[in-house]
């Protein structure tokens, strides 16, 4: 809903260039940057999950009476949240921006928001490199089928579908791919 509204406001600032947006944009980014960004992305989740500050902010997520019963900053902690997740989703837009070389309010669409939300819970709500994989396999499976634009979404729905029935949890559910990785090659092992 919030991003909605914002969206609607966006449109309708001039200076902003309302409905039309931004054109114009210098092509900046490149395959190398996007890369650099999403290695970054990456590596700070995971280090961030490792801290103290990552494990209060899941203790926050889990159960937010408890945490604020052990002493977690729960309101300062869930701003931290939505400051990190903003800047992210800012480093991602502006580099959408300079690779499509246009900026408009309708690139970034509640049907934007829910595709980073499925892919997020398709890799599994407590992984990183699920989430990821989810990402690059969604991703991919659209482009595959741009040329079937009827039945494109049919199909991406039942892609989805599919995959919550065979994987509740997602991908990984709260593991990450190294973990399973090394489950496998001890099991291997033994």
């Amino acid at each position: 809903g919030f991003n909605e509204i914002i969206r609607v406001i966006i449109e309708n600032m001039r200076w902003l260039g309302g409905a039309t947006g931004i054109s114009g944009v210098p092509p900046y980014t490149t395959l190398v940057w996007v890369g650099l960004a999403a290695l970054a992305t990456v590596v700070t989740a995971q280090r961030l999950l490792c801290s103290t500050h990552g494990r209060a902010m899941l203790s926050v997520r889990e159960d937010e009476v408890a945490a604020e019963a052990m002493g977690v900053d729960t309101v300062g902690y869930k701003v931290r949240a939505f400051a990190l997740s903003a800047a992210f989703a800012g480093l991602a837009g502006g580099l959408l921006g300079h690779y499509i070389l246009l900026v408009t309010p309708k690139s970034f669409t509640f049907v934007k928001s829910i595709e980073v939300v499925v892919m997020v819970v398709l890799g599994g709500m407590g992984s990183i490199s699920g989430a990821t994989l989810a990402a690059v396999v969604l991703t991919g499976a659209l482009e595959m089928m741009r040329g079937l634009d009827q039945y494109r979404m049919v199909m991406y729905s039942l892609l989805l579908v599919v995959l919550m029935l065979a994987r509740p949890t997602g991908l990984f559910g709260t593991r990450e791919i190294w973990e399973i990785w090394a489950a496998r090659k001890k099991k291997a092992a033994a």
